[in-house]
């Protein structure tokens, strides 16, 4: 028994590092498709950087939550997205100070889009299933070698 459970500790260690790998891959294009986006394609400039965003929360909580289910990485996902951009309808100046440096535009935005809604649920729908395949991926490696 001791055996598999090393394997399983592993398994989620090496899982944890793919989300961390995904996290700052995307945090890379998101900053690239700001940054350079003039030789993007419209459709991809305009959209690229709030699916990325979005990714990376997905990421970002299923690194932290690896023992959670896909559904609660999700709904964490889409509460914590959402709930960000719905804060940008609250314009006071002191939280307008802080969206106004680098660090906070990236993270609280700037003013509120519907659209950035649909481009947050493109992202997470598009992690999860990345995400799944992956999972299912490692779990057939998994099963190989105790197998």
């Amino acid at each position: 028994m001791p055996t598999k459970n090393k394997h399983k500790k592993q398994v989620y260690r090496n899982i944890r590092i793919v989300y961390m790998i995904g996290i700052m891959i995307n945090i890379l294009l998101g900053l690239s498709s700001r940054k350079y986006s003039h030789f993007l394609q419209l459709f991809i400039a305009q959209n690229a950087g709030d699916v990325m965003w979005a990714m990376m929360v997905y990421f970002g909580f299923r690194f932290l939550l690896i023992r959670k289910s896909l559904v609660t990485a999700i709904w964490l996902s889409f509460s914590f997205s959402f709930g960000i951009e719905l804060s940008q309808l609250y314009q006071a100046e002191w939280i307008n100070q802080i969206r106004g440096t680098f660090l906070g535009a990236l993270i609280l935005g700037k003013g509120f889009l519907t659209l950035d809604l649909i481009r947050y649920a493109a992202g997470i729908i598009v992690a999860t299933i990345l995400d799944k395949a992956m999972l299912v991926f490692i779990q057939r490696r998994y099963i190989k070698r105790i197998g």
